[in-house]
């Protein structure tokens, strides 16, 4: 049992980008620990590329499944933008983890809106006490692990070396998620995210 632990951990994205994946493997990392979970899947028009968010509350004992402003641990940005969009979320003390990749909204793309500039040195200004953002370029390292589909695991990588929780835990419930056949590929861009903050970040 792993009662001391509680964390709350907003998963924003677009559609297609595994919010919900990596949702779903948080909840197995909390049943692992023994620990009260609840996942909250927001959509958007996420088969066009639309804003998702999945909410992530684990603890001994869990009353709602929303995170209310400035009561997230974590925020997990896959897209600058929905970064931007979703800030506000973050504690102070927090970590926010954001993939440095743009994907244009319908409005940026038919030109009727610019997409915003700077973003990573914008969330500087926008988060709260001693927080921190982390700029990840995760669809690369998913890449190089063998699949741009795993941007979500090396985000979740990343964030792993900031929690209390063992490694070994997120070990298992990859094995618990995937099919055999893509284990390696997750487990890989699982410690490139976890080497990225080891190695490369610091506070």
């Amino acid at each position: 049992m792993n009662q001391a632990i509680s964390l709350n951990i907003a998963l924003v994205g677009v559609g297609g980008q595994g919010t919900l994946v990596a949702g779903k493997l948080l909840g197995t990392v909390a049943t692992i620990l023994g620990l009260e979970v609840k996942v909250s899947e927001v959509h958007g028009m996420s088969q066009r590329g639309g804003s998702v968010i999945t909410y992530v509350r684990m603890a001994e004992h869990v009353a709602s499944p929303i995170i209310e402003p400035a009561e997230a641990d974590f925020v997990l940005a896959f897209e600058e933008l929905e970064a931007l969009r979703w800030a506000y979320l973050l504690k102070a003390g927090g970590s926010m983890m954001v993939n440095t990749m743009q994907t244009l909204p319908a409005s940026v793309a038919i030109g009727a809106a610019a997409y915003p500039q700077d973003i990573i040195e914008a969330l500087d200004s926008k988060t709260i006490g001693n927080s921190h953002v982390f700029a990840v370029d995760a669809q690369k390292l998913a890449d190089e692990a063998g699949s741009y589909k795993a941007t979500n695991i090396v985000m979740l990588g990343a964030m792993s070396r900031l929690t209390p929780i063992d490694e070994k835990v997120f070990t298992q419930a990859i094995d618990r998620v995937f099919p055999e056949k893509f284990r390696a590929i997750n487990h890989k861009a699982f410690q490139s995210g976890s080497d990225i903050i080891k190695y490369t970040c610091e506070f």
